[in-house]
């Protein structure tokens, strides 16, 4: 088996400017989304990812045709079966949105259980708790979840807890109900409201007041052309990499208001970003200051920007503290992180973070995709050579990093271990 890594000589200022690519969750659940449809819908601005690659494969195992040119993708779904295959679902997580067109078109769904980063258990209850209630019969066998929906109906519906992919897959199944669904405690993530905004095109009647949605379903829904919206995962990543690295850059295409949280902390760690004629700006610089960060539901720090803050807290000069409060798991990349010089320290879902003067290059695996992140962003400020391996996580959810951070200056190279 083939396994790529990165190289990477650490010390260099990044400078310059970089497009940031469209969402990688946004992409997925809108090329999900396609299939509510029987026409021929039109994506533009997906990235390329191992994550799209794979649920392309869904699609076209589904007996979907799917027609990608450059960073846009025609799907027609005209006949799809039922099944999804399970060496591509376990794959990532947001296979689970297979489930709502699966139950239109079909009246079932056979989907094994998703698989995804290894951050947390991440269960699917208040997805099936709400089919349940919008009249889906849920089994499990075999380690399948089989679902059944022949009679759908409108409900009213209340998350006990906030989830992004279960409010698209109550969005999605809702759409297709020509009844009034009510659902409460959804998710406001710019993904959520990128598939508000197709659905709305594809004929659904949406609403959204505070954390609430009344859906108004129509159950022969339009095909769609929609451009995806930039990736607020990667533009903070990116912004994290000018700050780390003491360096100067320059990002295009992304959207500050969804980047609010991050250039908060950013700016309270002592960093200079700007925002002008369209494009976001930093300047990296000393003392880095330590912060007190919380990761939360949009509009709070995001999740997956809690391993980035935390490479760059590691070169703050004090004591930071990070609490994650979203998954019970996802401190995997300190132990890689110490072995570069860090010095953290964890007990529950707080993190202390000492930070010290320098960092140092070691060789370091990736354990989920931010973690990867993180560990590039550490190897880019490090003194000597950084090996990231395993970066076919990295691969999942940004779309030519390595090519980004070399055109910023990084000195950074891909290479692959037969």
């Amino acid at each position: 088996m083939h396994r790529d890594y990165l190289i990477i000589e650490g010390g260099k200022s990044l400078k310059g400017e970089v497009l940031v690519s469209g969402s990688k969750n946004s992409s997925l659940a809108l090329i999900f989304a396609s299939l509510l449809s029987e026409g021929e819908s039109l994506l533009e601005g997906v990235p390329e990812l191992l994550d799209v690659r794979n649920a392309i494969e869904i699609l076209k195992f589904l007996g979907a045709k799917v027609k990608k040119v450059g960073n846009s993708l025609k799907i027609l779904p005209k006949e799809i079966g039922c099944m999804a295959p399970d060496c591509l679902v376990r794959k990532m997580r947001a296979s689970v949105m297979l489930i709502p067109p699966l139950l239109k078109r079909k009246g079932r769904a056979v989907v094994s259980m998703p698989g995804g980063c290894a951050i947390g258990v991440r269960p699917i209850d208040q997805h099936l708790k709400y089919f349940k209630r919008a009249g889906v019969e849920v089994e499990m066998e075999g380690g399948y979840l089989l679902l059944r929906g022949k009679k759908l109906r409108g409900c009213e519906f209340t998350f006990d807890r906030i989830t992004v992919t279960g409010t698209m897959n109550a969005l999605m199944l809702s759409s297709c109900i020509e009844e009034e669904t009510y659902l409460h405690n959804v998710a406001l993530e710019p993904e959520v409201l990128d598939l508000v905004e197709v659905l709305k095109k594809m004929g659904a009647r949406i609403s959204l007041k505070g954390r609430s949605a009344l859906v108004i379903g129509k159950r022969d829904l339009k095909p769609f052309k929609h451009r995806v919206i930039p990736d607020r995962i990667e533009a903070g990543t990116l912004l994290v990499a000018g700050a780390i690295t003491k360096g100067e850059v320059v990002l295009r295409g992304a959207i500050p208001e969804h980047l609010k949280s991050v250039i908060e902390a950013l700016r309270r760690a002592n960093q200079e970003v700007l925002l002008e004629d369209g494009k976001i700006y930093i300047r990296g610089k000393s003392p880095i200051k330590p912060l007190s960060l919380e990761t939360r539901e949009f509009p709070g720090f995001p999740t997956d920007m809690q391993a980035q803050f935390m490479a760059l807290l590691c070169v703050a000069e004090g004591r930071s503290l990070i609490r994650e409060r979203i998954f019970e798991n996802r401190f995997k990349h300190v132990g890689e992180l110490l072995r570069m010089g860090a010095r953290i320290y964890v007990k529950g879902d707080l993190a202390q973070i000492e930070g010290v003067k320098k960092l140092y290059g070691a060789e370091v695996f990736s354990t989920d995709l931010r973690a990867s992140a993180g560990l590039v962003l550490a190897g880019l400020r490090a003194e000597g050579i950084t090996l990231v391996k395993d970066i076919y996580h990295l691969d999942r959810g940004y779309e030519r990093l390595e090519e980004k951070l070399k055109k910023l200056g990084a000195k950074i190279e891909r290479e692959t271990q037969v």
